[in-house]
């Protein structure tokens, strides 16, 4: 069992910058991979960012790459998502999730485990 907790969302003009944390608990984390994905109202749910506990496999959403980075705090068991450069498009709430698949993945779906997720409201 993993249990997930996002925080650091916020209201920030287009341009700004906002950190998301996740806090993670559980038993042997560091057989997750775990991710990041984001649902504006009325749309699916959308992956952003992935990584490996080790932080040494990530892959990014193309809409992402370049301005936001996902890192791991292994002693902290916590997950990143540093975003620079928001844009109103990126107004959604930000879930935090883990997966047991060895290989990376993009699918919700495949997904075991998610947090209740934090709101990032970018105002034009």
């Amino acid at each position: 069992q993993v249990q997930l907790v996002e925080s650091g969302g916020g209201l920030v003009q287009a341009g700004g910058s906002l950190r998301l944390s996740c806090a993670a608990s559980g038993r042997t984390l560091s057989s997750y991979r775990m991710g990041w994905f984001r649902q504006a109202q009325g749309k699916e749910r959308d992956f952003v960012a992935a990584i490996s506990w080790s932080g040494r496999s990530t892959n990014y959403a193309d809409s992402v790459k370049g301005r936001f980075t996902i890192s791991t705090d292994n002693a902290k068991n916590t997950l990143y998502l540093q975003m620079n450069i928001l844009k109103p498009e990126d107004t959604a709430v930000y879930y935090c999730a883990a997966t047991s698949r060895i290989v990376p993945t993009e699918e919700p779906t495949e997904y075991n485990y998610w947090g209740p997720g934090t709101q990032v409201t970018v105002s034009s």
